[in-house]
């Protein structure tokens, strides 16, 4: 199949089957607009709060049973799946009925091994509502590497960042690590783990400033392409890009352009369909919310049902019969365009709010 103007557009063809080069650049051209100034908002007008809380020990013992629990009450099936210790956080399907996610714990980083978990977890729900029939068929397959990260961001950020969701988890924290939280209140860890502050790497991103950094790679990837750009200048306007957007400086190229392996592994064109992961989340979790009713009231009471079966039925139960962006104008009665996720980092960020 070929394609026209761009090369870069036959790259992301190869990770987002419909998806066009054109619409792109408008989801992230909205998109820089929106999250350049909200985050300059709130870096100087909101105080970051005390990380402290997260920098205490958290027994490394008990992290993983925790993990085990709190992927079970999400919906995660431990008969069809495990949770083992790895060095990079991922999930993968070896076969029909075995789903595995592999995680990495931190004694002084709670949050960081916590969102690992949402984060994979929701990618686990995925694989494992995929029907095991059409397994190794496109009907038994994720509709694209950017609705598979659709699920992982909705579970890790617009669930587990949620109000009701903290107020169902955090006692459980509590009982869980009492010498480590039984003095810090709900809220001020949630205020923790919810700062925003921008820095160098996007693996450990705040969801603010997260799609700016896709943004970044989206600009530079073309250069490359387009032969505007050399790979041997690439450290230099890497460093550019970071101070222009973030306001940030990477202290060496290991936290600069060579901390993802994409590049190395010739995965060019892979990055957007990071932030294409946020734009649909975004979509879906408020056509959930608006078919189901309000999502923070159930997950208080500890129902994350109802939302995996609305996303079963609008999803995952599709497999690969639509391209992701049909998909979600069928769940959500409109193309995906990224009003829903701009709306609500607004909501959820703005100083005041």
């Amino acid at each position: 199949m070929g394609y026209a103007g761009e090369r870069y557009q036959a790259f992301l063809d190869d990770y987002e089957p419909g998806m066009t080069l054109e619409s792109l650049r408008a989801f992230f051209g909205r998109l820089q607009a929106a999250l350049v100034p909200l985050a300059h908002t709130v870096r100087v007008e909101r105080p970051p709060p005390a990380k402290d809380v997260l920098a205490r020990e958290f027994s490394l013992e008990r992290q993983p049973t925790f993990a085990r629990e709190v992927a079970a009450a999400l919906g995660f099936d431990l008969e069809r799946g495990r949770l083992d210790v790895g060095q990079h956080p991922f999930c993968t399907i070896i076969g029909p009925g075995d789903v595995r996610m592999a995680l990495r714990y931190y004694p002084r980083d709670f949050a960081r091994g916590f969102f690992a978990l949402l984060h994979e977890t929701g990618h686990a729900l995925y694989d494992q509502a995929l029907d095991p029939a059409h397994y190794g068929t496109p009907m038994g397959e994720a509709a694209s590497p950017g609705m598979h990260e659709s699920q992982s961001r909705l579970w890790e950020n617009l669930v587990g960042r949620s109000p009701g969701f903290w107020q169902l988890i955090y006692p459980r924290i509590v009982a869980a690590f009492p010498e480590s939280v039984r003095d810090v209140s709900m809220e001020t860890f949630r205020t923790a783990v919810n700062r925003v502050v921008p820095g160098p790497l996007r693996a450990q991103a705040d969801e603010v400033t997260y799609d700016l950094h896709i943004i970044i790679r989206f600009e530079l990837e073309r250069a490359l392409l387009a032969g505007d750009l050399r790979s041997g200048e690439l450290p230099g306007a890497w460093g550019e890009l970071y101070k222009k957007h973030l306001g940030v400086v990477s202290p060496d190229h290991r936290n600069g352009c060579l901390q993802d392996g994409h590049w190395a592994e010739g995965m060019i064109g892979y990055f957007p369909t990071y932030t294409l992961g946020n734009i649909y989340a975004a979509q879906l979790y408020a056509a959930a919310e608006q078919a189901v009713g309000p999502l923070d009231e159930q997950f208080e009471r500890g129902d994350f049902r109802t939302l995996g079966g609305w996303l079963g039925e609008h999803v995952y139960g599709h497999a690969r019969r639509y391209t992701a962006a049909q998909l979600v104008e069928r769940a959500t009665g409109r193309a995906p365009e990224p009003s829903a996720l701009i709306a609500g980092l607004s909501s959820r960020y703005r100083p005041g709010s």
